[in-house]
């Protein structure tokens, strides 16, 4: 007797590399620029009394962005709006458009009153100060002889 056996060569077609950066340009090809979905990247980084997190968004006017605050997470949302220029042909576009979320579960450290946001040269940093009990203290230790 002779086993069937299902060949199916693209099952894990998301977990080849390069292939999403492949898809990704598919994507962009039949999409409509102001529509597509993408993520601003952000780094945070840790200091002594601080979360720093920073965030790319160039070409992005701040009354698109709406940064909110409730029960430890941090939500920022916003859109790069894509304005088609009359009467050219773009050759290229490659930039990402449309809208974005990015959510962050902070930790109870946090002094969520004292947050702060800034924006400057297409950065968005957002400070989010530690409590002072979350503050690393140096304890001086007698030894006794």
């Amino acid at each position: 007797m002779i086993a069937n056996i299902k060949f199916a060569p693209f099952t894990d077609v998301d977990e080849m590399p390069g292939m999403k950066h492949f898809q990704d340009a598919v994507n962009r090809l039949f999409t409509d620029p102001a529509s597509r979905p993408w993520t601003p990247a952000v780094d945070i980084l840790e200091t002594e009394n601080d979360l720093l997190l920073t965030m790319d968004v160039p070409g992005i006017s701040m009354s698109d962005v709406e940064i909110r605050l409730e029960n430890n997470n941090l939500n920022i949302q916003g859109q790069r709006k894509f304005e088609q220029v009359n009467g050219k042909g773009y050759h290229r576009i490659e930039r990402s458009y449309g809208s974005f979320a990015r959510s962050f579960t902070l930790p109870n450290t946090v002094d969520t009153e004292r947050v702060r946001a800034d924006y400057k040269n297409g950065v968005l940093t957002i400070t989010l100060p530690k409590k002072e009990v979350a503050k690393p203290r140096m304890i001086r230790v007698e030894v006794s002889e």
